[in-house]
């Protein structure tokens, strides 16, 4: 990929320019995540090319998704995970923007680029990338933490102090994790016992919350099922917080910028998917929330602490993240009816 895109490389670079001087004011609307998004690189997109930045934020892929389905939502730029990119492609919501003809794109790591959401990314490019496991207070519990076992059934000094994510795939595939059995798991008997463990568990659970750092460093749980980013964070204020390889395993997942297709601003938009690229900007994206990027060079301009932070960089008898593909329909309608009675 990366050689058939060099020899376009000069005549993207002009085109990138023309667009740049053509576009060099206005407006770019952002939907991110929430607390995702370096102040510092927006501003230094808004010096470079004099355009007005403004961001909303959301809590999950579907909370996003539902509103951008509404229409007429003004956003320019959406941040979906893996799967929900490829879910919107098939909706239609995404712009074929064609990151790949872009300057930047050869700063790309190739792994990143024949993926299996976007292969040879013609929506996306990389915005962030990282695991789902859970943080816990070595203070608190002083055994072996990486274990689903846990969340599931865990010792008296973590029973009540214990917080979910309020996501119906990360807890129910954990739960599934912990069973042996697959994820995006249409085998109502499997999934009958893992909706038994669910409903066992949940009265060691103190909340279930997106707010994983608010409640690690408030010291009001001991253990959060987190993000690496986010455990890596809260570690910042709260020393005696680990991040858990559970041996069971865990989510593997890269969040992404892509364009929507009745984006409003759409030539800014794609100078924006091509800033994201560059190396040093990159690094930005990173330094703020702690992820690691999928843009080559970029290590070069980090914050140090993430060369080696152990909620970055995996121990190497950890088992490989899965990256979970987007359940089929009928298995998502038996997710729903889990969750349903779990959060009752």
């Amino acid at each position: 990929m990366k050689r058939t895109l060099l020899g376009l490389a000069t005549a993207t670079a002009v085109s990138l320019a023309m667009a740049s001087s053509a576009y060099a004011a206005g407006k770019l609307n952002i939907y991110n995540w929430g607390n995702y998004t370096n102040p510092k690189l927006i501003e230094k997109f808004e010096k470079a090319y004099g355009v007005e930045v403004t961001l909303d934020g959301y809590d999950s892929n579907e909370t996003m998704l539902a509103k951008v389905k509404e229409g007429s939502t003004g956003y320019d730029i959406v941040v979906p995970g893996d799967y929900m990119i490829k879910i919107m492609i098939g909706e239609g919501l995404l712009a074929k923007v064609e990151p790949n003809k872009m300057e930047n794109f050869s700063n790309m790591d190739p792994k990143w680029v024949d993926v299996w959401w976007d292969p040879g990314r013609s929506y996306s490019v990389p915005w962030q990338w990282g695991t789902t496991s859970f943080t816990v207070d070595t203070k608190v519990y002083t055994g072996d933490i990486n274990t689903l076992k846990l969340l599931f059934e865990p010792p008296p000094e973590l029973q009540g102090r214990i917080n979910m994510l309020n996501d119906m795939n990360d807890v129910i595939n954990a739960a599934l994790r912990y069973l042996g059995y697959p994820r995006c798991n249409g085998d109502k008997d499997q999934l009958r016992e893992a909706t038994e463990l669910l409903l066992k568990a949940k009265p060691y659970w103190r909340t279930m919350d997106y707010s994983i750092i608010e409640k690690l460093t408030s010291n009001d749980v001991d253990l959060s099922q987190s993000w690496n980013g986010a455990a890596m964070r809260a570690r910042a204020q709260r020393p005696s917080l680990a991040y858990a390889y559970p041996k069971e395993g865990f989510t593997g997942w890269m969040d992404n910028v892509a364009v929507l297709s009745d984006a409003p601003n759409m030539e800014n938009a794609k100078l924006f998917v091509n800033f994201v690229m560059d190396p040093e900007n990159a690094a930005l994206i990173s330094d703020f929330a702690k992820y690691a990027n999928g843009i080559s060079g970029s290590d070069k301009f980090m914050d140090p602490e993430m060369l080696s932070a152990p909620e970055i960089v995996m121990p190497a008898d950890a088992p490989t993240p899965d990256f979970v593909q987007p359940c089929p329909q009928e298995t998502v309608d038996l997710y729903n009816k889990i969750w349903t009675r779990l959060k009752q």
